[in-house]
């Protein structure tokens, strides 16, 4: 008999999720930002819209980033996923000093995903100027306006790599 928190047809899913394997019994429907806040217990993500417009749900599968609403858990599976719980690796990644030390955040809802795109952009080398970190930082909105501070944490680790 199905469980009915896992439904009639769920399958068996192994994770590499910051480094450990973790295994699922999920639907292939669920996605990957269900799978980690919901069955993981790793509430870093953070679920914005779950339509993939606000980028608050932003992780790292296998280096690139994408939103893990609209990524299915299954589809993960053999991938390497990073959530921002596993970014600091210990201590705060530089990007994660940088958004603290300028107040790159108010609210703090939108900055795990602010920083996992931040971070992928610097290893992308999408970090030029002011328009091209706005452009790569797009699909990541603040509803507190905080882009000049985010921006300034941006060129900090930019400069700072140099």
């Amino acid at each position: 008999m199905p469980s009915a928190d896992r439904g009639p047809n769920a399958v068996h899913v192994k994770l590499s999720i910051n480094g450990v394997t973790r295994s699922l019994e999920i639907e292939p429907r669920v996605s990957l930002l269900d799978a980690l806040r919901e069955r993981l217990d790793m509430t870093g993500t953070k679920k914005g819209c779950n339509q993939g417009a606000c980028g608050a749900c932003t992780v790292h599968v296998d280096g690139r980033r994408v939103v893990s609403c609209l990524t299915l858990a299954i589809a993960c599976e053999g991938r390497e996923v990073t959530t921002i719980e596993g970014l600091a690796n210990g201590r705060l990644h530089p990007v994660q000093a940088a958004f603290v030390k300028n107040d790159a955040f108010q609210c703090g809802y939108c900055t795990p995903g602010q920083i996992m795109s931040a971070v992928a952009l610097l290893e992308e080398g999408h970090a030029g100027d002011d328009a091209e970190i706005g452009e790569w930082m797009s699909g990541n909105l603040c509803r507190c306006a905080a882009y000049p501070n985010i921006r300034q944490a941006i060129r900090e680790v930019r400069d700072a790599t140099v």
